[in-house]
C-alpha cells in the first residue's frame, strides 16, 4: 500500500498508535509469489487463544483493554516514548477513561475534546497535552476523551455517550489523517501489522455506497469478550470478514504485485459493483493506485457523512463544534514540500458548509516560513512520532483564537477589567 512512511522514532515503534502510515501486515510478512485469497490472508493474521487470554486478563498487550462497544479503551501507563527518550505517564479516569485533568479541574467545564491519539496526546505526560496548555491559558478546564488508534466514527460514538454524562456546550473534534480510513476498518489488523503492545481488536465501523451517497453503520463484530476468540478460528473469522471492504482493498494491493493477476482485478471489480464506485481498471500498471484511490475516496466520503451526524447532534443540543485537522510529521513535510495532502477532498466539504475548522497543515506551512530550517529539522522541532511538548503547545496556540472567538461568555483572561 503506497502510504507515506515517517521513520523518526515513535512513528512505528513503542506505542505510537496514531500514525496513519502503518503498513498492511501481509505486505510485510508474505513473501510468496502466489496469488492470495480472503481465507489465506485472514489465516495469516489470526491471534492465538493465549494472546486473547492474556489481553482480556490484562497480562499482555498493556496499551489497551477490551471494550464491547468501542473495541478498546486505554490503560494507565508509564512508557519510555517521550521527548529525549523520557518516560511518559498516562492516567485515565471516569467510566470510559477520560485523560486526567489538572489545570482548573475544580471549575465547571464547557469544552470537551474527542478524537484519536492526537487528541489523547500520545508521547507526552498527562499535564503536557494541548488541552492542558489551552486550559492554562483560558483559565478553565478542557476534557480529553481522545483514544489512540480510534476512527472518526468511534470518536463520534463516544461523543454521543459522554455528552449525556458530562455535557459541554463546546466540542473540539480532532480528525487525524488516518482516521478517515479507520472509519472503514471492521478489524484493524486486516490493514495494519500486529503490534506487540496492543491487540488491534474489532471495531464499530461504517460501509459506504458512493453511488447512493450513503453510509451504513455497524457495531463491533466481536461484541462480547467471548467473541474475541473468533479471531483465533479461521472458519469463524472467514465468515465474519470474507466480504469486508478493506480486506478486498488489501487483497488488490497484495495481488497487484503479480502482473495481470485476475484476483486483484476481481477484488476491485467487486468493490466497484457493491459500493457504487465509478472508475476504470485499464491496466495492471495502475491497479495498485486504483486500489488506493478507491480506498481514499470511500474513506473521505465516510467522514463527511459522520461530520453531518456530528452537526445534527450539535444542533439538537445547542452545541458548537470546532474541527481540528491533525497530521503526522511526514504529511506536514510533504505538504510543505509540494502541497500534496491525503484529505484534499475533505477541505471543500468543510468550506461549503461553513464549518469552523483549524487545518494544522496550513498552520505548520505558515509557521515554517518563519524559520531558516530544513524540513527535516523543522519536523524534529515539533514531532517525535506524535507531537512532543512543543508540538502540543503549537497545536493549542493554533486553535486558541478560533476557540476563544466561539466561547460566550469569553474566558476570564479575555474579559475587560470591569467585567472580571
Amino acid at each position: 500500500m503506497k502510504r507515506r512512511k515517517f521513520i523518526k522514532k515513535g512513528a512505528h515503534t513503542g506505542l505510537a498508535m496514531g500514525m496513519g502510515s502503518l503498513i498492511p501486515m501481509n505486505l510485510l510478512s508474505n513473501t510468496s509469489s502466489e496469488p492470495m485469497d480472503e481465507r489465506i490472508y485472514l489465516e495469516e493474521i489470526l491471534y492465538t487463544e493465549k494472546e486473547v487470554d492474556e489481553w482480556l486478563a490484562g497480562k499482555a498487550f498493556p496499551f489497551s483493554k477490551y471494550h464491547a462497544e468501542f473495541g478498546w479503551l486505554l490503560n494507565n501507563g508509564h512508557y519510555q516514548d517521550g521527548v529525549d527518550d523520557t518516560y511518559s505517564t498516562y492516567t485515565y479516569e471516569g467510566t470510559d477513561g477520560e485523560r486526567i485533568m489538572s489545570n482548573y479541574s475544580e471549575k465547571p467545564c464547557r469544552i470537551n475534546t474527542y478524537g484519536d491519539s492526537f487528541t489523547q496526546c500520545h508521547q507526552v505526560s498527562d499535564h503536557e497535552t494541548w488541552q492542558e496548555v489551552l486550559a492554562a491559558h483560558i483559565q478553565e478546564p478542557v476534557r480529553n476523551y481522545g483514544i489512540g488508534g480510534w476512527s472518526v466514527y468511534q470518536a463520534y460514538l463516544r461523543m454521543l455517550k459522554e455528552e449525556t454524562r458530562k455535557p459541554a456546550e463546546y466540542i473540539i473534534f480532532n480528525i487525524y489523517e488516518d482516521d478517515h480510513e479507520r472509519n472503514l476498518d471492521s478489524w484493524r489488523n486486516i490493514r495494519v501489522k500486529k503490534h506487540p503492545a496492543h491487540i488491534e481488536a474489532t471495531l464499530p465501523h461504517v460501509k459506504v455506497d458512493l453511488k447512493k451517497k450513503t453510509i451504513t453503520e455497524f457495531g463491533n463484530p466481536c461484541p462480547t469478550p467471548e467473541s474475541v476468540y473468533n479471531l483465533c478460528d479461521i472458519d469463524k473469522t472467514y465468515k465474519l470478514f470474507r466480504d469486508d471492504f478493506v480486506l478486498k482493498i488489501m487483497l488488490a494491493h497484495r495481488n497487484s504485485e503479480m502482473a495481470n493477476d485476475a484476483r486483484a482485478y476481481e477484488s476491485l471489480k467487486e468493490l466497484i459493483k457493491t459500493h457504487g464506485i465509478e472508475t476504470n481498471l485499464d491496466s495492471s500498471a495502475t491497479l495498485d493506485s486504483k486500489a488506493d484511490d478507491i480506498h481514499r475516496r470511500a474513506a473521505i466520503f465516510s467522514t463527511t457523512k459522520i461530520v453531518e451526524k456530528i452537526e445534527d447532534f450539535a444542533r439538537s443540543g445547542n452545541k458548537k463544534v470546532l474541527y481540528v485537522l491533525s497530521f503526522p510529521g511526514s504529511a506536514v513535510a510533504e505538504y510543505i514540500s509540494n502541497g500534496k495532502r491525503y484529505d484534499r477532498d475533505f477541505i471543500p466539504f468543510l468550506e461549503e458548509r461553513e464549518l469552523p475548522y483549524i487545518d494544522l497543515l496550513e498552520e505548520h506551512a505558515k509557521d515554517y516560513q518563519k524559520y531558516n530550517l530544513s524540513i527535516e529539522d523543522y519536523i524534529d522541532k515539533y514531532f517525535i512520532g506524535h507531537y512532543n511538548p512543543l508540538g502540543n503547545f503549537f497545536c493549542a496556540n493554533a486553535l486558541r483564537k478560533r476557540m476563544v472567538d466561539m466561547l460566550e461568555p469569553k474566558p476570564f483572561p479575555y474579559l475587560k477589567p470591569k467585567d472580571q
